[in-house]
């Protein structure tokens, strides 16, 4: 049975972490190492590290790397993993008993595999989080398994692929493993969707919380050149398409507006199916409050994106490796 080493980056994770711990300690089949990188916690995540790693219930090995960002954590984090088949998940989550048995299975049967992705499951505490998990999360049965990019949050791969493809892009803070997936199926590794390989984990609890996540992803996305397309179909949207139906529905005739409301109903299409199994189940009150939120986060995640977007392209003109736009576009 290959070696497997879990790997995870930390940063101010002191409330979470312990229940990351526990999931990890309760798990089916046990990681036969855990590596653990800290890019420098203030709040007492280090220190409850180093209480785990002294009580020997975990094979645990943490390092401190003031500083690094998630892609160069998990870089050092594999680098000193000792296992063939390195498991990737995030602080912040809950692993569910079966996530590395699941993980590990298709290694184990010696089938024709290099990485195997899991799923994930938010795990909302209010209104506000789980109108949230509705707009930006898919339900399982969305998922393309052929075309379906892992998330490092859920992940096993071989460490000769990581090494192939020269690990995660250190110059790269946001959407580090959707490159670092791109590198590995451009060079011809074979990739394996494992449903049953669930992780939870809480959304953003707030506005000013996910505006900020996605300011970041989108800034990411300029960075490594992803999704031209999507974004120029955004800007069109919001700057051109909606002005002019608005302008002409008050100069012209109203009738106009019926664009923006089927625009509009395009838009919150998918997050209000995800929820319609779900809100007959809530009470009134909270039911009311979720459907309020999920234009307004629509809105917001877009807005977001718009801004942080061209943040990422004028960094990568100045900044970034020579990257192909072409192989980005998936």
């Amino acid at each position: 049975m290959p070696r497997v080493s879990v790997i995870i980056t930390v940063l101010n994770e002191a409330r979470s972490i312990d229940t990351l711990l526990r999931s990890l300690a309760e798990q089916t089949r046990r990681p036969d190492e855990i590596v653990i990188v800290d890019g420098g916690s203030s709040d007492g995540t280090w220190e409850a590290l180093r209480r785990a790693e002294a009580s020997r219930k975990l094979p645990l090995r943490i390092l401190s790397q003031p500083g690094a960002n998630i892609s160069r954590g998990r870089n050092v984090a594999i680098d000193v993993a000792q296992g063939p088949i390195i498991a990737s998940t995030d602080a912040g989550v809950r692993l569910n008993k079966t996530w590395l048995a699941e993980l590990m299975r298709p290694f184990e049967q010696g089938e024709n595999v290099d990485v195997v992705s899991g799923f994930f499951l938010p795990e909302a505490h209010s209104p506000f989080e789980l109108a949230l998990a509705a707009v930006t999360l898919p339900r399982l049965d969305e998922i393309d398994a052929d075309g379906f990019w892992p998330s490092s949050r859920s992940v096993a791969f071989r460490k000769e692929a990581w090494e192939a493809v020269g690990g995660y892009p250190d110059w790269l803070d946001y959407c580090e493993d959707l490159l670092f997936d791109f590198e590995l199926r451009d060079a011809g590794y074979v990739l394996r969707f494992a449903p049953q390989a669930v992780v939870h984990f809480r959304p953003r609890p707030n506005l000013r919380a996910f505006f900020r996540q996605y300011y970041r992803y989108a800034r990411g996305d300029g960075k490594a050149d992803f999704w031209r397309y999507r974004h120029l179909v955004r800007y069109v949207t919001y700057l051109v398409a909606a002005p002019l139906l608005l302008a002409l529905s008050i100069w012209r005739h109203p009738a106009w507006l019926s664009g923006l409301v089927l625009g509009g109903g395009a838009m919150l299409r998918k997050p209000l199916c995800r929820l319609a199994p779900i809100v007959p189940n809530l009470a009134p009150g909270t039911a009311v409050q979720v459907l309020g939120w999920v234009p307004i986060l629509r809105v917001v995640g877009d807005v977001a994106k718009m801004l942080g977007y061209p943040v990422g392209v004028l960094w990568r003109w100045r900044h970034a490796p020579k990257t192909s736009w072409a192989k980005r576009q998936r």
